[in-house]
């Protein structure tokens, strides 16, 4: 064992600097400072090198997180980088946005005592070391299998299968509904947890590769399905899950309430420059208002964060659990906290309130009973604990479900499963129709990042074992 490892007796955790509230809470440029050289190698130097990696374990991807550390540790970074982009397309957004604190982290062998290793940090400073060294490079395949596969959906599932894919030999082409390529990357995550020339850099790398991109591509609305699975000798299905769960209250029908999709879209879209008529109208624009989020996810964290960078005069978050029950991750929260949302714990909308747009939200106070399905201690009434909070602008942040698919394509036989997602077997993640695969949200519901790109990587190895097979019988 190197005398660099097992520091995490003698080193205490430390993140990256996050920069000033005052000054975060003002833009949209990212949190956290860089790691410098030193302080990423002795924060890697933390990890205890254990038998039994539960980081690693508990990562979608299996990432070899004590592998990477112990590399950076001895400063051999270029490895380091190998051995994290074997099992990752994107480790420079994992970095970022994983909710580590659910995941690697959180299940960190020393952390109850001693504190986690920073691993989201390290893994973003071994990516941006890698990507200003020259290291990282498009993925271009040693010999071209003369077969091409098209990939539905530019979001992170896609995209992770498009690379895998284009590394095997394919010729990969990307058909996506908005007018550049990311999905929930460019649209739905702010700039202050992912910059967007973050996923830009990458895509570029992607097209520099040969993978061919149609942008403001709507699958059934510009071309049929048929049609575009008729091009491809397989196709993948990863449009993600775009329907806004909604709730049936009184005064739902108010002006001002929006759908936290829309909103933050608004908001990204503004960021990139582009003429955003609703929020130039006011309409998605916080500024100078009385916010409220409805919903405690990673979502309604995105949306509370955005609000007050854009000059809401309060922005409060309803969640109808406790900080301890929230979906969303706890290191989020905390920003928004240091940022100066208020958060109602155990509180849910029963109304909400106003003339022709929304003034108030009133909501009922709750008590945490019995666990649920999922182990989460179910919400219950108070009674008589109304209470109205003042809102300008409601923005309900309650999850996502999918569109219709085979409506939408026109394919009826594509199978569904009770939740409406795509069904898929087993590990191939082939659909009811032959040579249609799918993969990320549209099978398995809203859902993390890295979910996503496990399911695109596990998607392409079942087409790349498909059209295999298909070549030997055929010869």
């Amino acid at each position: 064992m190197s005398e660099k490892l097992l520091k995490f007796i003698s080193l205490d955790r430390r993140a990256p600097q996050t920069r000033d509230v005052a000054e975060r809470s003002g833009d949209f440029a990212e949190i956290y400072d860089d790691f410098r050289p030193a302080g990423a190698a002795d924060q890697a130097a933390r990890c205890s090198q254990c038998g039994i990696p539960f980081c690693q374990v508990h990562c979608p991807l299996g990432n070899d997180i004590p592998d990477w550390l112990m590399l950076t540790a001895n400063g051999r970074l270029e490895e380091a980088y190998a051995v994290a982009s074997a099992t990752n397309t994107f480790p420079e957004i994992c970095g970022r946005i994983c909710p580590q604190d659910r995941l690697c982290e959180g299940n960190c062998v020393i952390e109850k005592d001693f504190d986690a290793v920073t691993i989201g940090a390290v893994e973003s400073h071994i990516v941006e070391t890698a990507f200003a060294q020259g290291w990282v490079k498009p993925p271009r395949p040693r010999r071209e299998l003369g077969q091409s596969v098209g990939v539905i959906g530019g979001g992170p599932a896609g995209l992770a299968a498009a690379d895998r894919l284009r590394r095997a030999g394919y010729a990969i082409t990307v058909y996506d509904r908005h007018d550049r390529i990311g999905g929930l990357l460019i649209y739905g995550i702010p700039n202050f947890k992912l910059d967007k020339h973050v996923v830009a850099r990458r895509v570029r790398l992607f097209e520099e590769a040969g993978i061919v991109f149609h942008t403001d591509f709507e699958v059934g609305v510009r071309e049929s399905f048929e049609a575009v699975a008729a091009r491809h000798d397989a196709l993948l299905v990863a449009t993600g899950v775009y329907g806004a769960l909604d709730m049936a209250m009184p005064g739902s029908g108010l002006a001002n309430i929006v759908p936290a999709l829309d909103y933050l879209i608004s908001s990204n879209r503004k960021g990139f420059g582009d003429p955003v008529p609703a929020f130039d109208s006011g309409a998605l624009d916080a500024k100078g208002k009385q916010v409220v989020v409805i919903g405690g996810g990673d979502t309604g964290m995105d949306c509370v964060r955005t609000a007050l960078r854009q000059g809401a005069d309060s922005v409060t978050c309803l969640y109808r659990r406790d900080r301890k029950n929230m979906p969303g991750s706890q290191r989020e929260v905390g920003h928004a906290m240091e940022e100066g949302v208020h958060f109602e714990w155990l509180a849910t909308p029963e109304a909400f309130l106003g003339g022709d747009a929304v003034s108030g939200v009133r909501a009922l106070r709750m008590r945490l009973g019995a666990p649920d399905a999922e182990g989460r201690q179910s919400p219950r009434p108070i009674p008589d604990s109304s209470f109205t909070l003042p809102c300008d602008l409601a923005i309900k942040a309650l999850g996502f479900e999918a569109e219709d698919l085979p409506a939408a394509f026109a394919a009826p036989r594509l199978k569904l499963t009770r939740h409406g997602t795509l069904k898929v077997t087993g590990h191939s993640r082939m659909t009811s129709l032959d040579g249609v695969f799918a993969a990320g949200d549209i099978t398995r519901g809203a859902s993390l990042v890295v979910w996503a790109i496990k399911e695109g990587r596990d998607a392409a190895d079942g087409i790349d074992a498909y059209l295999r097979a298909k070549t030997r019988a055929v010869a």
